[in-house]
């Protein structure tokens, strides 16, 4: 069923995203919470260069007293398909890669 397939995605996704970058998993999530800085600039750069749509942190939790607990990180969504997940993956790692030289 379902979650099997996000089990799978997840198996397929994580270690390729390690490489380069903390991830952490979270329990029965759909999605991926990465740490990148400038939320907003990674998102513009990522889709610009691999052309991978993640949502920036910061537009998805509001303002608290201690601040944005999205902000400086990426969302990335597992909804696609396995291939398109594995596909996204390897782009964003690629990114991460070229963004240190």
């Amino acid at each position: 069923g379902n979650r099997r397939l996000y089990r799978e995605k997840f198996a397929r996704v994580v270690p390729m995203l390690r490489e380069v970058m903390d991830v952490d998993v979270p329990d029965g999530a759909f999605y991926l919470w990465l740490a990148v800085g400038d939320d907003e600039a990674f998102t513009r750069g990522l889709f610009g260069q691999q052309h991978v749509t993640v949502l920036p942190g910061r537009y998805l939790a509001r303002e608290t007293e201690s601040g944005n607990p999205g902000l400086g990180r990426i969302r990335i969504s597992l909804v696609a398909s396995i291939d398109d997940c594995d596909e996204a993956a390897r782009r964003i790692a690629e990114f991460v890669r070229e963004s240190r030289r």
